[in-house]
Formats: structure tokens, sequence, C-alpha cells
């Protein structure tokens, strides 16, 4: 989903002013160009270098720090994917946008390899890790919140700080069926058996859909747009099938470096059932039949 382009009328004159001023260089154009979600997403063009830059009223700036401290921590793994760096975030006020400005990344085509180094590529990110689950500061999962308290128990994370509260959206949205209560309440108590109690406290992208990695002029596979947390490695591959999955030599190549362990298709619908509800939230009544389909064998 895609904000509608920011005029080519170029910026607020605020924002411009402010942007000019704190990376030290003069805008000479400005191009609208997909992406950014919620937010306009423009090319800044300048007499330093080519930035990509993100801007919204309050309510979308409020997201930039915490996509900022994600890429940032994305950016310090050890691992070969490309994570653009963060030049800037300028908060919103009365009189202009706030903003996130980025390295500008050239696109292009995926090269022969492309999907074998992203599987292997995303391995190598999730081998960098914490010592419990969480993030330095909560951040948000599209426009709403997503609370990342450090926490040492990883069921008891996925349920307090990512099932519950979206629950607790839903039914303050009245987009929950009451009829899900007994169901969300089983699985409540399941999870402690069908969630590992401590595996490895990976570094995720914490939203990897199909829309939020890109292709580098080179062809080599990027990451855009996270909603970073440290926790359980399989809720990035379980987020990246939700919507059509990737290409199946994605997922060859990342069991070849980093094997999974048994029952992964349970805890995929289970850890999905977060975005779901999310979507939900965010979308509307179109997601409650997928929330009922994972719901339904808790009734």
């Amino acid at each position: 989903m895609y904000a509608p382009s920011p005029p080519l009328s170029m910026l607020p004159d605020a924002l411009r002013d402010t942007l000019e001023e704190r990376l030290d260089a003069t805008i000479e154009s400005v191009a609208s160009v997909r992406g950014g979600c919620i937010a306009n997403a423009c090319r800044l063009e300048t007499d330093a270098a080519p930035f990509f830059l993100k801007y919204g009223p309050n309510e979308v700036a409020r997201t930039f720090p915490g996509e900022a401290a994600g890429l940032k921590a994305l950016g310090a793994a050890d691992s070969p994917l490309v994570v653009p760096s963060v030049h800037d975030t300028v908060p919103a006020t009365k009189a202009r946008p706030g903003a996130l400005v980025m390295e500008w990344i050239n696109p292009g085509r995926e090269g022969r390899r492309f999907w074998d180094r992203f599987g292997e590529g995303l391995a190598a990110l999730h081998r960098h890790t914490a010592d419990a689950y969480g993030f330095d500061r909560d951040n948000f999962i599209g426009r709403l919140p997503q609370s990342n308290e450090w926490t040492d128990d990883w069921p008891a994370f996925f349920r307090e700080q990512r099932l519950a509260p979206q629950a607790d959206m839903a039914r303050e949205r009245n987009r929950w069926h009451d009829g899900w209560e007994a169901a969300l309440a089983a699985l409540y108590r399941r999870l402690p058996d069908i969630l590992p109690k401590s595996p490895e406290p990976s570094v995720l992208h914490g939203d990897l859909w199909a829309g939020n990695y890109m292709v580098t002029a080179v062809g080599a596979p990027a990451l855009v747009d996270p909603a970073t947390y440290y926790g359980h490695r399989e809720a990035d591959l379980a987020m990246s099938e939700l919507f059509g999955g990737y290409d199946d030599r994605f997922y060859d190549a990342y069991r070849s470096a980093w094997g999974l362990a048994p029952d992964y298709e349970t805890r995929r619908d289970v850890y999905n059932l977060y975005h779901l509800i999310n979507h939900l939230n965010l979308f509307g009544g179109g997601y409650a039949a997928q929330v009922e389909d994972v719901l339904r064998p808790f009734a």
C-alpha cells in the first residue's frame, strides 16, 4: 500500500529550510517515488548527494525514530544484506512536517543468485543476537505502536507484547468477534508448549513482507521499512510467507544456512496471527476470516 505521491511543487518551505541546514547541503530538486507507505516519499537531489526522504505530519513522523533505530540495528549486524544508512530524523512541529532522511539506493533487477543471497543473508542477519527479547525502544508496526520491553521468556513476550495489545486494539475498534475470546484464551494457555521458551534472540526485520525489500542496482537484496526487535527468527520467516511468500530458492538457501526445528508450520501461523490482527486493526474486516482461521484450532 502506498501513500499518494507528494506534489512536484516541492517540499513545504519550512521543511526545505530545515533539511538544508541539517544536511549542510542545497536541495536542487525533489522527485516523487513509490514507497514510504504511510509517509510521502521522495528522491532528494542535493549538491552533496542524493537522499531518500520520507516526511509527514506528527502521526506519521512519530514512527521515524523507531524506524531509524531499526535500520541502524540491522546495519550493525554482520550480514551481506544491504541496509540504507540513516542521515537524520526531523521531528514534526506546527510549522513543518517531520522527516526521515536516508541513503539513496539505486534500484535494479534481480541477479541470478538474488534469492539464494537473500536467504543466506537473512540467516546471517539472524546470527546477530542479544541477551533477551525486545529492543532498546518501542516502535511501530505500520501506524500502530509496538511494545519492545526486554523480556527473558519468549512465549510471555509474544503473548504480552505482540498478541495481547493487538487484540485489545481490535476490541476498542469493534473489530474483534466475541466468539474468538475462548480460542484466544486457549492459545495463550498453550503458547508455552507451541513456542520455544528461550530461542536465540535474533535481530529481526519485524515486518518482512514482499514490499519491504528491494533490489539494488547490482542485483543484491536490501532491507527497508523495518519494525525491528530481537526475537525468534522464525517470526521473520513466517511474515515473509503471509502474503504470497518469496521464491522457493530463498527458503531453501535459508534452511541450508540455518535449519529450522520441526513443526515450524504450526508456529508460523501463530506468529502471523500478530500481523493478521494488526491488519484487521489497520484495514478492517477483510482480515477477520484469516484471523478466525488461525484461532479455530484452539476453539
